[in-house]
């Protein structure tokens, strides 16, 4: 598996500029329940108002407090986002993440309780497959400006990128380029699926209503070529893959009988969801209560066969998580 990384030139690739608002958090608690996508076992999450430069963090069964930052990520992480401290996971994280980035939160404590166990292995609630109702229950309870322990409230900064940057796995890649404003474009190529084919969409992140209209509702898919023999399907779930996997939380697509779960919700729904889970991902970006998203122009494509290898092994989210990590190590 080749990786490639674009140069970096001895200036600094990101500066941190005010963006004009006070870091924010949650006006309440919301909470929810539900089963996980890889691991099978229900979990129960709750989310906290949290003070100013606090930023987003996990809160787990051992009481292991795990920031949501890219220095937490694990390499590698097939299928989905997990993040790893002394012992202990939370998997699938990105939905949550995204949810939280794109809607302004940026502090809050997400407490995980697994129902099914007391393991070091926790994992976020699947639901629909997208993030509509993280999306629905933050804008129900609101947002209010957050303060730190002495009442003092503090601007939120975001990243800009200085100049060109990318990375690239195999038949996947993410560019981005120095822009006034935020701006995620992405492709996937599917030729041997008809009904997926070749998709682009591009969205200027400029507030949070081109996401919860555009982009949370798009739900996560997948083929059904990949996972149909009934060896691959045991390989994966001995992996700890899939476990929770239904037509309930994900679209299904036949590359001879299309949708087997439609209609779809949007135009071009997966290349969509692909949107939807690198604002999750590059969310890891974030520290302090500051915005994760670079204000750049980020390009991204992911071509795809019917290969169980190429998408399993070579899966979105590890790309978005390197991409995320040389960011960070600007």
């Amino acid at each position: 598996m080749a990786l490639t990384r674009g140069l970096k030139s001895s200036a600094a690739l990101i500066s941190w500029k005010p963006t004009g608002r006070l870091q924010q958090t949650l006006a309440g608690c919301v909470e929810l329940t539900g089963l996980g996508l890889h691991s099978g076992k229900s979990s129960k999450v709750m989310i906290s108002p949290e003070f100013a430069r606090k930023g987003r963090y996990f809160d787990c069964n051992s009481n292991c407090s795990i920031p949501a930052s890219i220095d937490f990520a694990l390499r590698p992480s097939p299928l989905s986002t997990t993040l790893s401290k002394d012992g202990v996971q939370v998997r699938t994280v990105e939905h949550l993440l995204s949810a939280l980035e794109a809607t302004g939160v940026d502090n809050c404590r997400i407490q995980i309780h697994s129902l099914d166990s007391d393991d070091s292995q926790v994992e976020i609630p699947i639901l629909d497959g997208s993030s509509r109702q993280w999306v629905d229950l933050i804008l129900e309870v609101g947002l209010r400006v957050a303060v730190d322990e002495c009442g003092r409230s503090c601007e939120r900064l975001a990243p800009h990128l200085n100049e060109p940057y990318h990375a690239r796995v195999d038949d996947a890649f993410i560019a981005a380029f120095p822009s006034p404003e935020l701006r995620i474009t992405y492709g996937i190529h599917f030729p041997q699926v008809s009904e997926i084919g070749s998709q682009w969409v591009s969205f200027p992140l400029l507030d949070d209503s081109v996401y919860v209209q555009q982009i949370a509702s798009s739900r996560t898919f997948c083929l059904l070529e990949q996972v149909l023999g009934a060896l691959q399907v045991e390989q994966m779930r001995e992996a700890g893959l899939i476990k929770g996997g239904s037509l309930e939380n994900a679209i299904v697509c036949s590359a001879s009988e299309g949708w087997l779960n439609g209609p779809l919700r949007l135009p071009d729904e997966p290349c969509r969801h692909k949107v939807l889970d690198l604002i999750g991902d590059l969310s890891l970006c974030a520290g302090s209560g500051n915005q994760g998203l670079p204000v750049a122009h980020i390009v991204a494509y992911k071509a795809s066969s019917l290969m169980v290898s190429s998408t399993f092994v070579c899966g979105g989210h590890a790309l978005h998580t390197d991409f995320a990590r040389g960011l960070a190590k600007s």
